[in-house]
C-alpha cells in the first residue's frame, strides 16, 4: 500500500461562520500545495458557540450547511480528501448531532460519523460543559475507506473511551482521526498522553486536529494537534497557535507494529469478582 501525506489544520473558530470557513479553506489550499493528500480539520471547525441556547439558530441540515458546501467545493478544487472534523448538524426531526464528515477528492461525502460520547462535565475550577443539553449522541462507530486503507472516525471526548478505539482497530481501521476542541484545562492534563496511548494500544496512526486559543465568552481550546505513528512516536505537533502540521504516513508500519505486539488478538473475557 502506498504512502501518503496527511495534514492537520489548527484553527481558533469564533461565532463568525463565514470568516472561520474562509480561513480554513485558505489553509487547505496551502496544505494541498505542500503535498497533502488527506487534510483533517478540528471539531466544530466552522463555529464555536459556547452558549448552548444559541446553538440551534446557527445549525442547519447537512445539505444547507455552509461549511459542508465550502469544504466539498474545496476538496473538488484541490483534488484532496478532507476530514471535516465536525459540524453541528440538524438531523432527523431537527435533532442536532456533532457530525464528522469525510469528503473524497471529487467533493462527495464518503462517510459520516455522529459523536458517540457527549461532553458533560464539571471541572474543579468552575468550568462546566453540558453537550447533551442540545446535542443528540450517535448510535454507531464508523470505519470508512480511504485510498490508502481503512479510517476509524471519532471526535474529541471519544478519546477517553479506549474500548471504542480497540473496536475500530479490530474492525480494520489502520488510521484513526480524533478531531477535537479540547479545553485548555483538560488538554494540559491529558491530551498528549491520551492521543499517544490510543496509537500505542491499537497499533494505529492517530491524526488529531485540535482547535486552539481563546474563542468567545472565555472558551479556550488547547491546540497541540498531533500526528502519531503506530508505535507511539509523535511525527508532528502543532503547538498552541493556529497553523498546519503535516506528516508522511506509511501504512506498512501498522502491520509491523501489530505484528510486534499482537495485543489486538489477545482479548480475553473479563469476569469481575467482588469481595465485600
Amino acid at each position: 500500500m502506498s504512502t501518503f501525506r496527511t495534514a492537520c489544520i489548527q484553527n481558533t473558530a469564533t461565532r463568525d461562520i463565514a470568516a472561520n470557513i474562509t480561513w480554513v479553506c485558505e489553509r487547505i489550499g496551502e496544505a494541498s500545495a505542500a503535498g497533502a493528500d488527506f487534510i483533517t480539520l478540528p471539531e466544530t471547525v466552522g463555529l464555536m458557540e459556547p452558549v448552548n441556547e444559541q446553538i440551534p439558530d446557527s445549525c442547519f441540515h447537512e445539505e444547507r450547511d455552509a461549511g459542508v458546501a465550502a469544504f466539498r467545493a474545496t476538496a473538488r478544487e484541490y483534488e484532496v480528501w478532507i476530514l471535516v472534523g465536525s459540524q453541528l448538524i440538524k438531523d432527523t426531526g431537527d435533532q442536532i448531532v456533532n457530525r464528522s464528515i469525510l469528503i473524497d477528492a471529487q467533493g462527495e461525502v464518503a462517510a459520516r460519523y455522529d459523536k458517540l460520547h457527549l461532553f458533560d462535565i464539571e471541572l474543579a475550577n468552575g468550568e462546566s460543559y453540558r453537550e447533551s443539553d442540545v446535542i443528540s449522541p450517535g448510535a454507531r462507530a464508523v470505519v470508512a475507506t480511504l485510498p490508502w486503507g481503512k479510517l476509524g472516525m471519532t471526535i474529541c471526548y471519544d478519546l477517553r473511551f479506549a474500548a471504542l478505539y480497540r473496536a475500530l482497530a479490530q474492525s480494520g481501521a489502520e488510521f484513526i482521526t480524533i478531531p477535537a476542541a479540547f479545553t485548555q484545562t483538560t488538554g494540559k492534563a491529558h491530551w498528549h498522553t491520551l492521543v499517544r496511548a490510543r496509537a500505542i494500544e491499537t497499533g494505529s496512526y492517530i491524526i488529531a486536529p485540535n482547535q486552539c486559543g481563546l474563542h468567545v465568552d472565555q472558551r479556550a481550546s488547547y491546540g497541540y494537534s498531533m500526528i502519531v505513528d503506530p508505535w507511539g512516536e509523535v511525527l508532528a505537533d502543532a503547538g498552541p497557535m493556529p497553523g498546519i502540521i503535516m506528516a508522511e504516513i506509511d501504512p506498512s508500519k501498522v502491520e509491523d507494529a501489530r505484528n510486534r505486539i499482537p495485543a489486538l488478538s489477545h482479548d480475553r473475557q473479563i469476569v469481575v469478582e467482588h469481595y465485600d
